[in-house]
């Protein structure tokens, strides 16, 4: 459907043609790299969409306009001059990806503690130095990006993000890391351009980006694969039958069963 769609050639003069704001169907509006220094308060006639993309412009705040959008799930402000994202930011409670890089933003947005849809955030190349507090009343967040920021150790707060299962801390400052084993659901943890001497310690199903981290995952899978081969070998043993004059009287192997090897209690 062709009003599902309005690409940036149709901006011209770095203005958006009145016209638009009749395409009160539109679900899905897309102004990138269009020169924009503002959004006209019509765009909030627009309540049906869902997608808009206002990357790669000039805006200095967001537009009034944005978060009067109840339906609004994908927005792209990336690559703007944004400092902050105001208070009313907060009423976008249907907000379910937020791409917000590239701007000038030096404290997290507390509005966005209150959007309990969100999955996805790019917070990359701002100047982001701490995280709040409150950070794991964002319960939905699954991937979280937070490269090129100016952040001096890793974020304690990150390690009860029990959901999350994308982290990228490219280029920052740290300088080690803890241990994120703990983050079960952790599948990618990326942390290249840090001066961390070593890998971070994550759980096996974690795949690692970053200085070392090939040897580590190759270290990694080595073990997983002979621990499988010493279960198939001991589960083939077991397997195997015994006859009466050889095996232990009084059920005496039964009760060595239950007790374990040394090393398994």
């Amino acid at each position: 459907n062709p009003r599902d769609k309005l690409l940036q050639d149709l901006v011209r003069g770095r203005q958006v043609p009145a016209e638009l704001w009749a395409q009160q169907g539109l679900r899905k509006l897309y102004l990138s790299d269009a020169g924009l220094r503002e959004v006209p308060d019509e765009l909030a006639e627009l309540q049906h969409l869902r997608t808009l993309a206002l990357d790669g412009n000039e805006l200095m705040e967001v537009p009034e306009a944005v978060c009067d959008l109840p339906h609004l799930a994908h927005l792209y402000l990336g690559r703007n001059g944004l400092q902050e994202l105001p208070p009313a930011f907060a009423q976008l409670q249907s907000l379910r990806c937020l791409w917000i890089e590239g701007n000038f933003l030096a404290h997290f947005p507390r509005a966005l503690l209150q959007l309990p849809e969100l999955r996805s955030l790019q917070l990359g190349d701002n100047r982001l130095c701490r995280l709040p507090a409150a950070l794991p009343r964002m319960a939905g967040l699954r991937g979280l990006w937070l490269y090129g920021n100016r952040f001096q150790e890793f974020p304690p707060v990150l390690l009860r993000m029990d959901h999350i299962r994308v982290l990228d801390l490219d280029r920052n400052r740290i300088a080690s890391f803890p241990d994120l084993s703990g983050l079960a659901s952790l599948r990618l943890l990326s942390y290249d351009h840090n001066p961390v001497r070593q890998p971070p310690c994550v759980g096996d199903e974690v795949q690692l980006v970053g200085d070392g981290a090939q040897e580590y995952m190759e270290a990694r899978q080595e073990r997983l694969q002979s621990l499988q081969r010493q279960e198939e070998e001991e589960e083939g043993a077991e397997a195997a039958p015994v006859s009466p004059e050889d095996g232990p009287e009084d059920g005496e192997g039964e009760f060595a069963a239950l007790r374990g090897s040394p090393e398994e209690t």
